[in-house]
């Protein structure tokens, strides 16, 4: 089944934050167990861990392996960086964002565990961090190939502080007669009313605001606010305005609904595009019966670009 929203590799590190509790940063903590890693690998290439096979913390442990030279990461910065996960008692990897499009997530206390926000706050553009997640951070369980008592390895290096638009902006775009219409609430949020005539058959892509920022391009990672809603009644089946957040994943790259990755590559960061998704485009004769959509529905969206990278 194909993510509407997310890619593999960002949401097993998502998984992999969200379930952190502290990052522990000074040297008297569990630190001497990463001291055995050794790290290797030129910057802007994927590292290579060694170290002994069962490595294991007792708290999760954290270590900056390279102090980077670019702009200090404060409290509320999004920040874009690579990793490698390997599981310590295999040492085998787990997952990695090299080869694929790098991950971002932005350390706000009300989006990421305030230990995150910690560990990381003060460190510098170019870093390399070690995080070592210790068994009881219940980290490894429901991850495939790794047990409850695993140690999970993360390789962290930030590559740069990354400031998205809050909102579509640039110039007005009267759309088609005949499409769905859309009213903006003070903060952005959009809400959809569907017309009464039958939906098209095939995508529809109606810019509603046209950004002035660069062209996106296949393989990149975006960042957007939407809301989408089923042709068929109106009803809202999701929105990340609901909840207080953007969110990330790659575009043009098979990883999300067709009617995505058509109708947003070439589009420019700061538009704002409606898009109408007919079942082919969507999800298929399968449709996604957990978030309300059969298989013959057509979808509309609403979707800020804030951001590409």
């Amino acid at each position: 089944e194909r993510l509407l929203v997310r890619r593999l590799a960002v949401l097993v590190l998502v998984i992999a934050l969200a379930g952190l509790t502290a990052l522990v940063a000074p040297a008297s903590a569990a630190n001497g167990s990463l001291d055995e890693v050794t790290v290797t690998g030129a910057e802007g290439e994927k590292p290579t861990l060694e170290f002994a096979k069962g490595l294991s913390v007792k708290k999760t442990a954290s270590l900056e392996v390279t102090e980077g030279t670019g702009e200090t990461i404060a409290k509320g910065n999004r920040i874009i960086f690579d990793f490698v996960a390997v599981n310590t008692r295999t040492k085998k990897e787990l997952e990695t964002s090299y080869g694929n499009a790098p991950a971002s997530v932005q350390l706000d206390k009300t989006q990421v565990p305030k230990g995150l926000v910690k560990g990381l706050a003060g460190t510098a553009v170019g870093s390399r961090v070690l995080v070592a997640f210790a068994p009881k951070d219940g980290l490894s369980s429901g991850l495939k190939g790794t047990k409850k008592s695993d140690t999970l390895l993360f390789a962290i290096d930030v590559r740069a502080i990354y400031t998205p638009l809050e909102r579509a902006e640039g110039e007005a775009v009267s759309p088609t007669a005949g499409l769905p219409t859309v009213a903006l609430d003070a903060d952005g949020k959009p809400t959809i009313t569907i017309p009464g005539s039958d939906p098209s058959s095939t995508l529809v892509v109606q810019p509603l605001i046209k950004g002035a920022g660069a062209v996106v391009t296949a393989g990149q990672t975006i960042t957007v606010h939407y809301t989408g809603v089923v042709y068929a009644g109106n009803k809202q089946f999701d929105s990340s305005w609901d909840r207080g957040a953007p969110i990330d994943f790659a575009i043009g790259a098979g990883q999300v609904i067709a009617g995505w990755d058509e109708g947003l590559v070439g589009q420019t960061v700061g538009s704002q595009l409606l898009l109408v998704i007919p079942p082919d485009k969507g999800y298929g004769e399968a449709g996604q019966p957990n978030a309300g959509i059969s298989g013959t529905d057509t979808l509309v969206f609403v979707v800020d670009i804030l951001g590409a990278f």
